[in-house]
């Protein structure tokens, strides 16, 4: 069954109502009149890049179909201290229940973002693009790849079902990277599944290994030193892709992606970043 990245984003905004909400907000409720209106707006504290103005809209809608949205500012536009990236006018009950809950999607979306920024500048005149991980906050993956997409970054595969990835872990449990990539492409053949095939090497000799059996699309180049990495790539001759990864930061990617590699693979995008600083206000 192929999996709609939509569905895992309607799953995640009620998950994130039924947690936040539950049987009401009491407080709003308690507070203001069931029938006034009012407007807020989303304000920039912090420069980055935005990320999330679209999956707040969905949140809106999700807890009040009344609420309009005047959007100022589109996801993955650079945004400065002051900034408003949009208004919202409709029952002050519906604004007060969603405005959390599209802070913290919006919040972490952005900080993603402008991470992804940082990474794919460091990139910039070079052919190699930064991509993410799995090494995501378990529920929030389609959003946070989403957001590294709107940061310049370019994403991995989704998850374990819709690539083959032979890692380290899947080399030794199948006695060599020789015989993993035997026993994939038998796999491949008995399903019918056309995955594209990528294989972790530890080793110029992994490589080699790799090259001489064929039938793979792209190698991972896995804490690979400069000196190897570019012997790697010449080895390959552009016969496949590569990547680089493993203890890669924005200090030395741009070295890395001079060594001639196709993408460089860094968790960090995801799990290692500071939200962006956002409020969402009365006006």
């Amino acid at each position: 069954m192929k999996i709609n990245p939509e569905d895992f984003i309607d799953d995640i905004i009620g998950l994130a109502v039924r947690e936040d909400v539950g049987d009401g907000d009491h407080t709003s409720l308690a507070c203001i009149p069931h029938g006034a209106t009012g407007k807020m707006q989303l304000l920039v504290k912090q420069a980055g890049v935005i990320a999330g103005v679209d999956v707040a809209r969905r949140i809106f809608r999700k807890l009040d179909s009344g609420v309009a949205m005047e959007q100022l500012i589109a996801d993955g536009a650079q945004v400065k201290p002051g900034d408003v990236a949009f208004y919202v006018t409709g029952r002050i009950i519906s604004l007060l229940q969603a405005e959390r809950l599209a802070l913290n999607f919006m919040q972490r979306m952005s900080g993603v973002a402008t991470q992804a920024a940082a990474y794919a500048a460091a990139l910039s005149g070079l052919k190699t693009k930064v991509i993410d991980t799995r090494k995501t906050t378990p529920g929030m993956r389609v959003l946070e790849k989403m957001a590294v997409a709107l940061g310049g970054g370019g994403n991995h595969r989704m998850g374990l079902h819709d690539m083959i990835l032979i890692k380290d872990n899947h080399v030794d449990f199948s006695g060599g990277v020789e015989q993993a990539i035997k026993n994939v492409h038998a796999y491949l053949q008995k399903t019918g599944l056309a995955l594209p095939v990528e294989v972790e090497v530890r080793s110029l000799s992994d490589v080699k290994k790799v090259l001489a059996l064929g039938g793979v699309d792209r190698i991972m180049l896995d804490n690979f030193s400069l000196q190897d990495t570019r012997s790697a790539v010449e080895l390959i001759g552009g016969r496949c892709e590569v990547e680089s990864s493993g203890g890669i930061t924005l200090a030395t990617l741009r070295q890395y992606a001079e060594c001639g590699v196709d993408y460089i693979s860094v968790g960090a995008l995801t799990h290692q970043i500071k939200s962006l600083d956002l409020s969402l206000k009365a006006v």
